[in-house]
């Protein structure tokens, strides 16, 4: 196994324009997973990497993959496989940042929930990169549209979710249609029986690097409540109310439970939204643009519903039930307190669930600390609202709308402080703005009124009622 030390990007071997980029984008030392798998994979070897989300695996793989790109060919030369549609968004939005100083590198995201024919459109033009989830990609390759001849960059990320998600045979066959002269780069947070089947099947001579990257334990408070069953809800209102964390991510271990909880909080006064497998995926997008946009303070959600999402700066983690696998207990408590930044963790557990916690402290090493429900205090009689709102512009990348159109409409056109207005975020079809809450009937009503790019637009506001 192999394990660096965070070194500078320009200890690599890559091009000065590539080295001025990765300045500019403010990359300047490599995380530990960049350190000990970049030489390793920009030299051409197979490579397996255990590597959380959030550790900086994309720019790991990212930067490998472009090497090898040849960008005067429209040949598909690159193909990477991730779990959800989410994730395949944020690594081809992270894959074009990194290729900035490559010239015309043409990267496509395919996932299912979209419509095919725009995509086999794109393909049609050519594209040097493609990111997809396995089941569209295969679904590409059955109908001809893509083609794998010229491939010779295989990545496999979150390669452990995708097979949580029943992608094997999917991924299988892809793999068995890429050339056999291929690099094939294997990133998983675990490494169960399946992976290991999984790249004796594909990989060649894989080199392994795997590091312990243990988030601080100053980092993440950790605290236990004993519950009963009746009070497990009602408990989880509780605790917002007295920490009152900004953002949290709180796991249930099923659908009907987030369901309920959603329901719960909003009847609380507090800005909850629930992402559950039975959403459809434009209900699904939206959730997520809002949670991303601090327009919902808390989101309920299931492990299966919460894989390959990176919340950035998540304030709080609650563990509505005990998971029974202590993996997935440390999985996700590892969404908070990332970087040098600050989290809690707060679980609920009832008398049955305390094998599971004992469980838990043995593989992590730790006596859990336990606080007693009757302790909490509501922290302030106003409601727990997120500061944001989300508004939706009927209008995206299909009418040519670009963030800064946005942005001159609210600041220039209309007036608005650029300090009022959040994260921007536009997809194919619809634009999503955040906007401060105590502004935002006043936004909607003056930018339904109003125009972007010259021309009237459609707005509404996807606030809870």
């Amino acid at each position: 196994m192999s394990t660096a030390p965070d070194k500078g990007f320009a200890t690599l071997a890559l091009p000065q324009p590539v080295l001025a980029n990765l300045q500019a984008l403010g990359y300047l030392q490599m995380t530990p997973i960049q350190a000990a798998s970049l030489p390793l994979a920009l030299a051409g070897h197979d490579l397996i990497a255990q590597a959380k989300t959030g550790s900086g695996k994309t720019a790991a793989f990212g930067l490998a993959l472009l090497e090898r790109l040849s960008p005067a060919s429209f040949e598909l030369q690159s193909l990477v496989l991730c779990p959800t549609r989410e994730l395949a968004e944020q690594i081809t939005q992270e894959l074009r940042r990194l290729a900035r100083a490559q010239g015309d590198i043409k990267i496509l995201s395919l996932c299912g929930g979209a419509a095919l024919r725009p995509q086999i459109a794109s393909l049609a033009h050519g594209a040097h990169v493609v990111v997809g989830t396995p089941g569209r990609i295969l679904d590409h390759l059955e109908r001809g549209s893509l083609q794998l001849q010229a491939l010779k960059v295989l990545v496999l990320d979150e390669a452990d979710r995708m097979l949580d998600m029943g992608f094997f045979d999917d991924i299988s066959s892809v793999a068995r249609q890429c050339p056999v002269q291929r690099q094939t780069l294997l990133f998983s947070a675990t490494y169960p029986a399946d992976i290991e089947r999984l790249a004796a099947s594909f990989l060649r001579q894989p080199q392994h690097v795997k590091l312990a990257e243990p988030v601080a334990a100053t980092q993440i408070q950790q605290f236990f409540f004993e519950v009963k069953e009746e009070q497990r809800l009602h408990a989880v209102g509780q605790l917002l109310q007295h920490y009152r964390p900004v953002s949290t991510l709180a796991f249930c271990n099923t659908k009907q439970q987030c369901r309920d909880l959603a329901e719960v909080l909003s009847a609380q006064g507090i800005s909850a939204l629930a992402l559950h497998g039975e959403l459809e995926q434009r209900d699904r997008d939206q959730v997520l643009v809002q949670f991303a946009q601090r327009s919902a303070s808390v989101l309920v959600a299931t492990d299966i519903a919460a894989r390959g999402l990176d919340i950035e700066q998540l304030q709080a983690v609650i563990n509505v039930d005990i998971s029974p696998d202590p993996a997935t207990h440390t999985h996700r408590i590892g969404r908070t307190g990332r970087v040098d930044q600050q989290g809690i963790a707060l679980s609920l557990a009832s008398v049955d669930e305390m094998g599971r916690v004992g469980q838990i402290e043995q593989a992590g090493g730790f006596s859990s600390q336990w606080v007693g429900l009757d302790s909490l205090q509501t922290a302030s009689a106003e409601p727990l609202l997120a500061p944001m709102v989300t508004l939706q512009i009927l209008g995206g990348r299909k009418q040519k709308i670009r963030a800064g159109d946005v942005l001159g409409a609210l600041t220039k056109d209309l007036g608005f402080a650029a300090a009022q207005i959040g994260k921007i975020h536009i997809n194919e079809h619809a634009t999503y703005v955040a906007v401060q809450r105590e502004i935002a009937p006043q936004v909607l009503r003056r930018l339904g009124a109003g125009k972007v790019k010259g021309k009237a637009v459609k707005v509404r506001s996807l606030a809870q009622a």
